[in-house]
């Protein structure tokens, strides 16, 4: 496993064919500043386009996962932004969001301690959440009076409904890991001391899966999300036919026919 030093905000490793990266302001409970936002977006958006990388995963440095935004960030900056230039930040930050969510491969993100406001919101945009038994989540924007970014609303609705995302954004009620997985937030719950191997693992067998396949999943679940039926069909339909077309569909055939794991490829 290679790694960057220790003393940037953001920790960018290989591991075989998956990217962890991991959120390194741990004195801050990885707070979110513009410096780790950019360099998030630059990292997420190089492995979206990386065909050396199959999965991502998305976790923080110390005891929290990401405790929102800093809003110390900018604080002292002598001209402030006009109304105009705060909305074009923090949607340029969202994209970070939509590419985890949006991007043809696997994401991960492996919840090792506090998930909340913007930190809550970049877990929820990836595809799977792994959470460690002492996580944290909340949406704990009414707690600082304010709304919502990076889609927190988007995914909150789509996973655990309307009403329930409402109660969650306009109470800030903090959730431990197993109410988390009970409503649906996360999808399992691990002890801390085995978290990071666990999760690395699924990583690994999602980085050596059927890429092209799951290229097409998540346009078909990304599809699902906003369209009617109708497009969802004729979405599953193309995507049917380009996997046929794979050398992985024929792998897997040989594979089930000679009684092995099949070894795919990505074409």
């Amino acid at each position: 496993m290679s790694s960057e030093p220790d003393d940037v905000p953001l920790l960018r490793e290989r591991d075989g064919r998956v990217l962890v990266l991991t959120l390194n302001r741990p004195r801050r409970l990885n707070a979110l500043t513009r410096e780790l936002h950019a360099q998030l977006y630059e990292a997420v958006q190089g492995a979206a386009n990386d065909p050396d990388i199959g999965a991502v995963v998305l976790t923080g440095a110390g005891d929290a996962f990401c405790s929102g935004g800093d809003l110390a960030d900018g604080k002292h900056d002598t001209t402030p932004l006009t109304l105009e230039q705060k909305a074009d930040q923090l949607r340029r930050h969202g994209e970070t969001a939509r590419l985890l969510h949006e991007m043809p491969k696997p994401t991960v993100a492996m919840i090792n301690g506090v998930a909340a406001g913007a930190g809550l919101a970049l877990a929820l945009a990836c595809d799977l959440r792994i959470a460690s038994q002492t996580a944290v989540l909340t949406t704990a924007y009414a707690k600082v009076a304010l709304s919502g970014d990076l889609g927190v609303s988007f995914f909150l609705t789509h996973l655990v409904g309307s009403a329930k995302a409402a109660e969650l954004l306009f109470l800030s009620e903090k959730l431990d890991a197993p109410e988390a997985h009970r409503i649906g937030l996360v999808n399992r719950v691990l002890e801390a001391a085995t978290l990071r191997e666990s999760t690395l693992q699924l990583a690994r067998q999602l980085a050596q899966g059927p890429a092209v396949a799951f290229r097409y999943m998540k346009r078909n679940l990304v599809c699902a999300q906003t369209s009617p039926l109708e497009a969802v069909l004729e979405s599953e339909a193309y995507g049917m036919a380009r996997c046929g077309r794979t050398q992985d569909v024929k792998e897997a055939a040989a594979a089930f026919k000679d009684k092995r794991a099949p070894v795919f490829k990505g074409c």
